[in-house]
């Protein structure tokens, strides 16, 4: 199959945001120490993404200071409204969304922040949660005819989601959030991750930006101190949700118990055929639908090349 050409989506209104190009952004976190060894970035680095110690110094590194500031300052401003109400320091977790595609390598990012953030003395305890979690387990997605539709925004309980993140800032002792194996392809049952009021909650996943169908219904998007979006051309996304694909074959699809074992006896032809076809009837049709149209909301937005290396960097005017 081949990609379908891409219609418009809703720009990024240049005039709101900061373009720093990599060069000029590289430069932004001088004399600052790289805290990662190169086997440790290859324990955060996700399937087919080319994170190396280079990227990280030169784009997350720079990146991961800026949110140490935004995180810290956020803090200071909970302890002064503390004061001035004349009530004891109430300051809540500082809760950063990260959103973008399939493959875009959004995991990665995710995963690599939080080891960056928690080396800053400011936010040493830095949790993160992935949306994966709160979509429907695959009973109750057959039963509402949605398994075709998972990752869309209907294949998720928001409610449970908004619940788990209001929980977060209002500073409650816990939150708990249901987790998800990739592995199985399914909501793993009993199991939750266990949020005790950290520094930071990283929440990562398709639909941090989405706002909700009712125009009275709560925003997650209303929570976030901070957000970012991992951006790449369509085209690019496309090759290199094939080439991980592909990769899961020889990997995780040859565990028996593995959802897409299926795949991992069919020959490479067919299963590029396979990947292309989930590709451009599932996925990309959900990023037009409902992920790229969110981009405009993040505070941060980063691009990558074909190559997965990030050429740019837009920020939100303040």
């Amino acid at each position: 199959m081949t990609a379908r050409a891409e219609p418009p989506a809703p720009a990024v209104a240049r005039e709101l945001y900061r373009e720093v190009v990599r060069s000029d952004w590289a430069r932004l976190a001088p004399g600052l120490k790289q805290p990662l060894t190169e086997s440790e970035i290859a324990e955060v680095r996700g399937l087919g993404d080319r994170l190396d110690i280079d990227e990280v110094r030169e784009v997350y590194l720079p990146l991961s200071r800026l949110l140490s500031l935004y995180a810290n300052a956020a803090k200071q401003l909970g302890a002064a409204t503390s004061r001035f109400l004349d009530e004891p320091d109430t300051t809540t977790p500082f809760v950063l969304g990260i959103a973008g595609s399939v493959a875009v390598g959004k995991s990665t990012v995710a995963r690599l922040l939080q080891e960056l953030l928690s080396r800053w003395p400011e936010t040493p305890k830095v949790e993160l949660v992935t949306t994966d979690g709160f979509l429907y387990p695959n009973a109750e997605l057959e039963r509402r005819g949605l398994m075709h539709r998972k990752g869309f925004p209907e294949s998720y309980d928001r409610r449970a989601l908004l619940q788990f993140l209001t929980e977060v800032k209002s500073g409650a002792a816990e939150a708990r959030a249901p987790i998800y194996s990739h592995l199985r392809y399914d909501i793993v049952p009993g199991e939750v991750v266990t949020v005790r009021r950290p520094d930071v909650v990283i929440v990562e996943g398709l639909n941090v930006l989405q706002r909700p169908p009712g125009a009275q219904d709560a925003s997650i998007g209303e929570l976030f101190d901070f957000s970012i979006y991992v951006d790449a051309d369509s085209d690019d996304i496309a090759q290199w949700y094939v080439d991980r694909f592909i990769a899961l074959r020889r990997s995780a699809f040859r565990d028996p118990s593995s959802y897409f074992n299926v795949y991992e006896r069919i020959g490479d032809e067919e299963a590029v055929s396979r990947a292309m076809g989930f590709w451009n009837d599932i996925n990309l049709p959900n990023l037009r639908e409902n992920v790229l149209p969110t981009r405009h909301r993040a505070t941060l937005v980063l691009h990558k090349a074909a190559d997965h290396r990030v050429s740019h960097v837009l920020l939100r005017k303040l």
